[in-house]
Formats: C-alpha cells, structure tokens, sequence
C-alpha cells in the first residue's frame, strides 16, 4: 500500500541556485517547454517541481518497502549544461539524512530528465537541490 506524502521543495535561496541570475518571472506559450523561458532561479525551481510527482513516486517506492514511515532530507546536486540538459546528477551524502541507495538512484534517474532553458552565457551551472521528504497520515 503506498502512502500519501508531502514533498517539500526548498526555495531559491536554499537551493544552492545562483542569485546574480536575472530573476523574473515567465510563462510559456501554450505548448512551449521550458526552454522558451528565461534562465531564471525562479525558472529553474519551476523546472524541479514539474518533476515533483516523478520524486513522489520514487519515495512512494521506498515508503512502500519499509515496516515504518521514514523521512528525512536528501540534498542533491546537478549541472545545467549550455543546452540546458542536466549532467551528472547525484544525491549527496552530506546533507542527506535518507540512505536508501534505491531512492537515491530513481531520484538522480529523474533529475536527469529535466530540461532547463540554455543558458545565456553558454556554461555550465552547478545546482545543489535539497529534497524535504515525509510521510502525512
């Protein structure tokens, strides 16, 4: 039986998400991807919670597989390239209270699908992500 849960996405400013970025806020076209957005900490947390339902069914997994609710913080770190893709996507033991090595590679397997827009000044951008995650009864 799976378990509801709140997954909590942590703001920009805890994000590890550069703040010299231009902040601004867009919306795309109808039909357009987050590709046609501004490169953006706001944009790019938008990004990440777009796949908040994809984390939600990696912790579903793990919570289902445990005698007792579990939660707890996994902090995660990526790299936006120039084309916007995400490379090398990683939870990070420091920072990360949940050990589960199955939760951890169906969340990197998930951060690798993320599509940001490019950005403008053609390179890569390191992102440190902190993932709050518990059981609600």
């Amino acid at each position: 039986m799976l378990v509801p849960l709140l997954l909590t996405l942590a703001s920009t400013s805890d994000a590890g998400i550069a703040s010299s970025t231009a902040v601004g806020t867009a919306t795309p076209a109808k039909g357009s991807g987050p590709e046609k957005l501004p490169f953006t900490p706001d944009t790019i947390r938008d990004v990440v919670r777009g796949k908040q339902p994809d984390i939600e069914r990696c912790w579903e997994q793990t919570l289902a597989s445990q005698d007792k609710p579990v939660e707890g913080k996994l902090q995660t770190h990526f790299i936006i390239s120039p084309e916007g893709t995400v490379r090398q996507p990683k939870v990070v033991k420091k920072g990360t209270t949940l050990k589960n090595e199955a939760l951890h590679r169906c969340v990197e397997t998930v951060l690798s699908t993320m599509v940001f827009p490019k950005p403008p000044d053609g390179k890569d951008h390191p992102v440190d992500y902190p993932f709050n995650l518990k059981a609600v009864r």
